[in-house]
């Protein structure tokens, strides 16, 4: 599969704009969940505790986003999906498969102790569901913008020229019989 440096740079774009609209809107999910969880803080706690670890977890956070965009923009157009549920479907996928290492967090993670439960939390599950399809949905319609073909130009015919390169029918309907002369 090769990969173009331009389809990759955009991609890499549209992921790290939906990953930071992800964590703008945490503040809210977090309310209508009720789960404290943020993705931003368990990404930069786990590498670095105080005052850093909010602007490094943002930065991770976006960092991902742009990875993930990256290989979907360059994946994207081979799977056999509309194109408006290709980034839903994209995130979906990564939500499926990171999910159960949340049964992980309080025991491997620097900060697991402190974090809320994640596992086995029906809420927590509805959140983390919501954010991944908002940033499969944000992903994937920006990115199918940015890496849109230009639209062909449409072709225009004179009068005299018709599709088939006959000419004109009224031409090809005037012609007439010339009779043999002896």
């Amino acid at each position: 599969m090769a990969f173009s440096s331009t389809v990759t740079a955009r991609g890499a774009l549209a992921g790290a704009v939906a990953a930071t609209v992800w964590a703008v809107q945490q503040p809210l999910d977090q309310k209508l969940f009720g789960v404290p969880y943020d993705d931003c803080e368990l990404l930069g706690t786990a590498v670095t505790r105080g005052r850093w670890s909010g602007p490094l977890g943002w930065a991770m956070h976006a960092a991902n986003g742009a990875l993930f965009g990256a290989l979907y923009a360059n994946v994207a157009p081979r799977v056999p999906l509309p194109s408006w549920a290709r980034g839903p479907a994209a995130g979906m996928a990564e939500h499926v498969a990171t999910w159960p290492g949340t049964a992980l967090v309080p025991a491997l993670h620097p900060a697991g102790s402190e974090m809320p439960k994640l596992w086995g939390s029906g809420p927590a599950l509805a959140q983390a569901t919501w954010r991944h399809l908002l940033f499969g949905t944000v992903l994937g319609e920006l990115e199918r913008r940015l890496n849109a073909e230009p639209e062909a130009e449409p072709v225009a015919f004179e009068a005299v020229v018709s599709t088939n390169g006959h000419g004109s029918l009224q031409n090809a309907t005037m012609v007439g019989f010339v009779e043999p002369t002896e």
